[in-house]
């Protein structure tokens, strides 16, 4: 029995590559974060925070609203 990650995506490619890009999303949010956070307050052009905070908030919509709604939708 194959129990990779070759077969669950052969299985499920949809929903294996939406788990794969949320974790992906997840690990460039941590450490842009981590990045940002260790060179100081923002000062000046705050482009960088608004780009991680567009990128959470679009994620959190995403899984919480979108998600729900097409299995909704679908059933």
């Amino acid at each position: 029995m194959d129990t990779g990650l070759a077969a669950r995506f052969r299985a499920h490619p949809v929903a294996t590559t939406l788990e794969l890009g949320s974790v992906l999303i997840c690990a460039l949010l941590f450490v842009g974060t981590f990045v940002l956070l260790s060179s100081g307050p923002p000062r000046g052009d705050a482009t960088p925070w608004l780009a991680i905070v567009a990128v959470g908030a679009g994620f959190v919509l995403f899984w919480t609203a979108l998600v729900p709604l097409y299995e909704r939708i679908r059933e």
